[in-house]
């Protein structure tokens, strides 16, 4: 009988310290579309061209894990086409993300990005890749959430125009905890 309620009272307590874990783990993706000036536009009426056009397409995909539903740490890797420049790159980085606000399953978050862009072209080497956003993190049902996001993105690149690739993306994504 002792031992009955031993083992009663440690399963117990497991079941406790289970349900008070520290973070979560979850996996990340998303789609941004950079949006550059358009270099042929003119101020006269009727020219065809706009003023603000698409100048490239980022892919991310990461995990991560979350801590006490404030700071997240993740990495990633995602795949960058520049049309404005006719380049490609490949960063891989860490995330350090925090809640400033949650209310009801929604956050408003800041996010920081650093690490390496690896490229596909022999023209360049290798580089930096430094990121920085604002989001919105919208609650859905179970465990996905939708990403509204605004970041700028930094692609060192040596021997390029300014030694850099300097961009601003809206993207939409997903992450599933």
């Amino acid at each position: 009988m002792r031992k009955q309620l031993l083992l009663l009272f440690l399963l117990s307590a497991f079941q406790m310290s289970g349900q008070n874990t520290l973070g979560r783990p979850f996996f990340t993706g998303e789609v941004n579309f950079s949006l550059g000036v358009n270099e042929y536009y003119t101020i006269e009426p009727n020219d065809g061209e706009p003023l603000i056009v698409p100048s490239g397409l980022f892919l991310r995909l990461g995990f991560g894990y979350e801590f006490k539903r404030k700071v997240a740490l993740s990495i990633n890797a995602g795949f960058d086409d520049h049309w404005r420049y006719d380049t490609n790159a490949f960063p891989t980085y860490a995330g350090l993300k925090y809640n400033i606000f949650e209310r009801e399953g929604d956050a408003f978050f800041t996010e920081f990005r650093y690490g390496k862009m690896w490229r596909p072209s022999s023209f360049y080497p290798d580089g930096n890749y430094y990121g920085f956003g604002l989001g919105m993190q919208a609650g859905g049902e179970g465990r996905w959430n939708t990403i509204l996001r605004i970041d700028f993105h930094r692609k060192g690149i040596v021997g390029f125009e300014n030694d850099r690739i300097d961009s601003i993306s809206l993207g939409l994504g997903f992450s599933f905890f």
